[in-house]
């Protein structure tokens, strides 16, 4: 295998694209983005079905042309070379395991191609199997595999080739959840292990948030935020993010305070205190986000503590997850907002639908988001 890359300052990014753009006719799949990927970290894009993951991800392998910018590997420009002559290999999001040949042989294939040896070829295919835990399946047929075993073959497949970029297409998509969650620590674990960069294409936020060491989020051909995982989800700069990622209630309004880094905004219904160091002048439209399990359904103890923002509500329903419980309720401009609690200590709340409550949230727990 590669050696690990050491993460000194000195070296060039692992991926870095410049302006990259392709379009389809009058559709524009990327839209002039701009994106550099450190040396041997996980990186995920996630972000909506149709918003670019793919195309970048393909764009960055070489199955398809840019028709704008640049893409650099390792600080060599590779906009116009072939996939077999970029240090990259693809685990697509389908297995597309050679039924014909058992597992040796579909892991082996690459190097048989590449007029490798039997002897290294053996030696190789057999480290890769023991690094994805596929020791003694050489000779199994991929139709006496689950599909989490010809998930693995088809990422030794990719890794027995030594390169030093993984591209991941949706691969865990065909996977039940409990498969999913294992390969995902799995993926991880190999990641780390070999020291590669790997970079993961996902919608699905559970699995970003369980192997990103980086996340780029992306919509409408265009990166709209990135951060590690904690900056992701606590800190969301964008609203866009806060809509997507988790599950934050967005109320919106117009600003008609500012004072240092506290302002006032009113949502229509009842003026809402929030804390930033982001700009916002009075007048400008801006949205507040409060993640579901910060804001609480408030008691009179609760009522009354400092710095806690309190908005009439009525109760809608309560829906069982197992470990919490989600409470919806409706504000008074209409709109549904999800309070999460941890369903055991839960079990003495006795809402009822069209009860009138106060919910609540502690004020430096909100996101202000002006964009």
């Amino acid at each position: 295998m590669a050696e690990p890359f050491s993460s000194t300052n000195t070296e060039p990014p692992a991926v870095e694209v410049v302006g990259l753009g392709k379009n389809y006719g009058p559709v524009k799949a990327l839209d002039s983005v701009n994106l550099s990927i450190a040396q041997g970290g996980y990186t995920v894009l996630l972000g909506p079905s149709g918003g670019g993951k793919t195309t970048l991800l393909r764009l960055l392998g070489g199955f398809i042309r840019p028709t704008a910018g640049k893409i650099l590997l390792h600080g060599r420009d590779v906009s116009g070379l072939p996939p077999n002559q970029r240090p990259t290999t693809m685990v697509f999001q389908s297995y597309a395991l050679f039924p014909h040949m058992n597992v040796e042989k579909n892991v082996g294939y690459g190097l048989k191609i590449q007029k490798k040896t039997k002897t290294d070829i053996a030696a190789s295919v057999e480290r890769i199997l023991s690094l994805v835990g596929l020791e003694g399946y050489n000779k199994r047929m991929p139709h006496e595999l689950s599909g989490g075993q010809q998930q693995r073959v088809q990422l030794a497949r990719s890794l027995v080739l030594e390169r030093d970029i993984l591209l991941l297409d949706e691969p865990l998509a065909a996977l039940d959840a409990k498969l999913r969650k294992d390969m995902c620590i799995e993926l991880k674990r190999i990641q780390e292990k070999i020291g590669i960069t790997f970079v993961h294409v996902t919608h699905n936020q559970e699995e970003a948030m369980t192997i990103a060491d980086r996340i780029a989020i992306i919509a409408d051909g265009k990166i709209v935020e990135e951060g590690s995982p904690r900056e992701i989800y606590e800190r969301p700069q964008r609203k866009f993010t806060a809509a997507f990622v988790g599950e934050n209630n967005l109320i919106e309004g117009k600003v008609i305070n500012v004072n240092g880094d506290g302002l006032t905004m009113d949502a229509g219904f009842a003026e809402l205190a929030a804390i930033t160091k982001k700009q916002a002048s009075v007048g400008s439209e801006i949205a507040i986000s409060i993640r579901s399990e910060l804001i609480r359904i408030l008691d009179g103890n609760d009522g009354q503590a400092e710095g806690v923002q309190k908005i009439p509500a009525t109760y809608l329903e309560e829906v069982y997850l197992g470990l919490t419980t989600m409470h919806l309720v409706r504000l008074p401009n209409g709109v549904e907002v999800a309070v999460r609690r941890i369903s055991d200590d839960d079990a003495d709340f006795g809402g009822t639908a069209g009860q009138e409550i106060i919910v609540g949230w502690n004020r430096e727990d909100a996101g202000v988001h002006t964009d």
